[in-house]
Parts: C-alpha cells; structure tokens; sequence
C-alpha cells in the first residue's frame, strides 16, 4: 500500500505512549511486564501512521497528476483496498472502494485515487462519510463528466463487540454527474459487479 508517512513527531509519540500507558494501567495490565513495556511506544507510532490521513491535502494529491487528455469514456479503478478507524469505537473496518469517472479534458494519474482513498481512510470515519469525501474530492478537483464510487466493509465493531455479526458487510455508494443516469449507473455496477458479494 502507498504511504506518505515519513517521520514521527517525538513530541506526539511522547504524549501518545503516557496516555496508552495510562490506558493499559487502567485495563490491569502490568506496563512492566517484558511483552508490554514497548507497547505503549509502538501503539503511539501505530496509531500516528493510522491517523496520517489528516496531514495530507487530497485534492492537491490529484493536482500532481492532472493531465489533458481526448478521452470521454468511463475509466474504472475497482478493489481498491481501505482499511480506516471507525469513529465510534476506535476499531478497524477494511474492505475496497471501486471508483469510476468519466473524464472532461482531463485524465488523472490511476495510482492517485488510490492514494485519495487512503488520504481518507487514514482519519477516524464512518463508512458514509469516507465515501462522499472521496466522491466529492474527485468531482471537485478533476472536474468530470460524472464520477461514481462503491464502498463494501467489513466493520469490527459489529464483529467483535455489540451484535458480533462476523459475515456482515457494508455497502455505501456515490454518483454525481452522469453517473445520476441510470444507463451510466448501470454500465459502472457492471463492470464491478463480479468483485461485489
């Protein structure tokens, strides 16, 4: 997977390891224990690198790879892997995006909406914001003819904890422009059909 993370802030990862060993004290565990004394600095890394998301400009990660192009025909990048922190409980959910746009007079880099995925995925979400961000994010930035987006997840909130539904997933979807025609809709489902369960 694509990462833009570079380096830990010192400051933060301090801040972070004293609150998630404040955390593990409170639980019961034993912060001197020889398998735990490290934990509190490596879950303060983790959860920068999971959070990175909130440090980059998604719209200026399109902009480096804008190009002018003839093309008009619907151009699809599916199973496209997300994973992302639910903001209810701190507990992951996974899953793949599939994206579609048809282009107006410019064409983007294929790996960029990946990386726009992940730009979102990598702050606390919820499903149904996750995808409109990324919907209107290419809409806004590249300006197409239509742009449409599938998001199926599995959420470990409902797999772990609460109801422990272990085969649910989530579908949310996004269409803008002629994606909102439903031959065009119709076409894009298609084309991904076989990767949805």
């Amino acid at each position: 997977m694509y990462t833009f993370f570079e380096e830990y802030s010192e400051e933060v990862t301090g801040e972070l390891t004293g609150n998630f060993e404040n955390i593990i004290t409170t639980l019961g565990e034993d912060t001197g224990r020889e398998g735990i004394i490290k934990t509190p600095e490596r879950a303060a890394k983790a959860m920068q690198f999971l959070m990175q998301g909130y440090h980059v400009d998604p719209e200026e990660v399109l902009r480096q790879a804008m190009f002018k192009e003839n093309y008009n025909e619907m151009v699809v990048v599916k199973d496209i892997e997300l994973y992302s922190l639910c903001e209810h409980h701190m507990l992951p959910f996974f899953g793949k995006a599939h994206i579609g746009y048809i282009p107006d007079g410019y064409i983007v880099g294929l790996s960029k909406l990946p990386r726009v995925v992940d730009v979102f995925a990598r702050r606390m979400q919820v499903q149904e914001r996750l995808t409109h961000d990324i919907l209107e994010c290419i809409n806004r930035t590249i300006k197409p003819k239509g742009v449409a987006i599938v998001i199926e997840a599995q959420h470990m909130c409902m797999m772990m904890r609460g109801v422990q539904k272990q085969n649910s997933v989530t579908t949310t979807s996004g269409f803008r422009g002629q994606f909102e025609k439903i031959e065009t809709r119709n076409e894009f489902m298609k084309l991904i059909s076989s990767n949805l369960k």
